[in-house]
């Protein structure tokens, strides 16, 4: 049985539990505050970041999320989500890039750090000119995603791939922390609704980090 270490509020781990969930791979959770830099966690991975997942039978270790989606991608035939043609292939992995690096750096980032550390492990307030700018660049990141809705099923093309499980993964988290403002976004709207509704999706959406509750829409497929 695999072990994934992670925090409910850690967007690469749910990249990983969603694409896991969809190729039906059983795993346990095992909580990891990263923070809080354990030598029994940094043995594991000394880079200290989630996810990491771990199966004792055969001591493998897998590090970093899309190292780690990679893996099932080729060894679990069901759902695949890195398919298509050679430039489909590319465009999904683009996609993928984009979430994990600019999505996660200019949005979800910052929101982490000002609602859930400084919170959890500072004690400080956040900065609200920190949360501004990232909600400003939540709405262009949005527009960029309606663009993509408008024009395609799926963020990569006709069928759902990894690109729309990193996307959701951020965008969950992002909206855990009120960065989203969905009055103006309705393509991204209607493919997340259709996202929350997925099995896979739904134990994301009943998780709570502690002392930080989420919006009143958050769990709701129908908002």
């Amino acid at each position: 049985m695999w072990q994934l270490y992670q925090f409910p509020l850690c967007p690469f781990s749910r990249k990983v539990r969603l694409l896991l969930g969809e190729k039906g791979v059983a795993y346990d959770l095992v909580r990891e505050s990263p923070w809080q830099m354990r030598d029994e966690f940094l043995d594991l991975n000394p880079a200290g970041t989630t996810p990491v997942m771990v199966d004792e039978d055969t001591n493998a270790t897998l590090i970093d999320s899309q190292a780690i989606c990679e893996y099932f991608e080729e060894t679990v035939e069901r759902f695949p989500l890195i398919s298509g043609t050679a430039a489909g292939r590319a465009e999904i992995r683009r996609l993928v890039a984009f979430f994990d690096q600019s999505f996660y750096g200019d949005i979800v980032a910052p929101l982490l750090h000002e609602r859930m550390k400084k919170r959890l492990v500072e004690r400080a307030p956040p900065d609200a000119r920190i949360l501004r700018e990232a909600m400003k660049r939540a709405n262009t990141h949005m527009d960029y995603m309606d663009y993509l809705l408008d024009h395609r099923s799926w963020m990569a093309g006709g069928t759902m791939s990894l690109a729309d499980i990193a996307a959701a993964a951020h965008v969950s988290v992002a909206d855990y922390l009120g960065g989203i403002d969905w009055s103006s976004h309705e393509p991204v709207k209607r493919w997340y609704a259709g996202f929350k509704s997925r099995p896979s999706f739904r134990p994301l959406l009943s998780e709570r980090m502690e002392v930080i509750a989420p919006p009143a829409h958050y769990e709701k497929p129908d908002f």
